[in-house]
């Protein structure tokens, strides 16, 4: 797992170890992080499943109710099958318009 930081962003980068191991190490880092929007880039993994990536939903639901984003990077993932509480994006620069999206509706109070 390799974390970064682009300002109020974490990025969180997985090339190894399976999903839920990496849902594991967030959870246990997750003060470190939990004032940031968090993006969780997959794009070097293989092909991934939906009961994968199920393994964020609690982490993802729980980060988004404290008012901030949370956005997984995967071009792997069947977003036709993906879960419609998830943010799954392509590209980083989809995650980072996806964070600013959600900022300005937090703005407006939306």
């Amino acid at each position: 797992m390799i974390l970064s930081q682009n300002g109020n962003t974490s990025i969180i980068t997985q090339e190894k170890a399976t999903l839920i191991e990496l849902v594991k190490k967030i959870q246990v880092l997750y003060p470190k992080f939990k004032n940031n929007n968090i993006v969780v880039n997959l794009t070097s993994l293989g092909a991934i499943q939906k009961e994968e990536v199920i393994e964020f939903l609690q982490l993802s639901n729980n980060h988004r109710q404290a008012k901030h984003s949370f956005v997984i990077v995967s071009n792997k993932i069947n977003l036709d099958t993906s879960l419609d509480d998830l943010i799954i994006v392509p590209t980083l620069q989809e995650a980072y318009d996806m964070i600013e999206m959600e900022d300005m509706e937090r703005d407006l109070g939306l």
